[in-house]
């Protein structure tokens, strides 16, 4: 094997909690301080709990083709959401790498909430590695999550990823376990702030900051910004009839900035995301 074959490699294995934690543009531009918000389809992935807010039918597709230049890093996500009688289901898959080093995953969620107010949820994930010359092997896990409104304008939330803490072969911790919390509060209808704190058992926890400002009807301005490692991001949102499109941009302390986009279509939406939830919620 080449030895820029190799480093590639070691970059992709390095980044991999990168592609099995934060897809989503929106997410992203929030540098994933959403956990207490988790109010679109990629909350499958994020904080299912949140699921459960929405009353409409959502797919979401994410896409990064080079992060910071480098084909080999790409990573993309799919996610569809279908709100029951009996609460939220989602099915999604991700994908990431290059014809070396490949990891894919398929997760299936369902969140139910308690008089509107709390909001649970799970996610099943069975992810999948394979290294050239080196073989595959394939694993299960669990996220578990919560969301409460502490006010009608104050959230709470909650999730643990990789509850069980699977691994692949007999090596562990090769998929992280990581504790999430935070809350998000809305100033108004139009202006959100969000504050998490997220603890990787392998590492020092990171503190997340995000703003998401609707500054007209059709667009949202993000921005935020998070420690260990040190990350800046912003972002927009465009949202106009079916579709949401959101584009995000975030620094990385040693490969620079890079730049994430994504499509949502939500069937059954008729307006602000925010507005909507609160109007199926039957909060002022």
């Amino acid at each position: 094997m080449k030895l820029s074959h190799t480093i590639i490699i070691f970059w992709a294995l390095t980044l991999s909690a990168y592609s099995q934690f934060n897809p989503g543009a929106r997410q992203i531009s929030l540098s994933n301080s959403d956990v207490a918000l988790s109010n679109d389809v990629f909350s499958l992935f994020n904080n299912p709990a949140g699921l459960s807010q929405m009353n409409w039918r959502e797919v979401g597709i994410y896409y990064s083709p080079a992060p910071f230049g480098l084909t080999e890093l790409a990573n993309g996500y799919a996610a569809y959401h279908e709100p029951t009688n009996i609460g939220s289901f989602a099915i999604g898959g991700m994908s990431y790498g290059f014809e070396l080093y490949h990891e894919s995953k398929f997760s299936l969620g369902y969140s139910f909430d308690y008089q509107n107010t709390f909001f649970a949820g799970v996610t099943f994930n069975y992810q999948t590695v394979s290294i050239k010359n080196y073989g595959s092997s394939g694993t299960f896990f669990i996220n578990a999550g919560g969301l409460a409104y502490l006010t009608n304008s104050l959230r709470f939330g909650f999730v643990i990823q990789n509850l069980n803490k699977a691994t692949y072969g007999k090596d562990d911790n090769q998929i992280p376990m990581v504790f999430n919390t935070g809350l998000s509060y809305s100033v108004d209808d139009d202006f959100i702030l969000n504050f998490s704190i997220e603890k990787d058992i392998e590492y020092k926890a990171s503190l997340q900051f995000g703003i998401e400002y609707d500054i007209i009807e059709y667009l949202s301005l993000r921005t935020g910004f998070s420690n260990e490692p040190s990350r800046y991001s912003a972002g927009i949102g465009i949202n106009y009839s079916l579709f949401n499109f959101d584009y995000a941009v975030f620094t990385h302390n040693d490969l620079g900035l890079t730049h994430q986009a994504g499509i949502i279509i939500s069937f059954g939406k008729d307006g602000s995301r925010n507005k909507m939830i609160k109007k199926h919620l039957g909060l002022r």
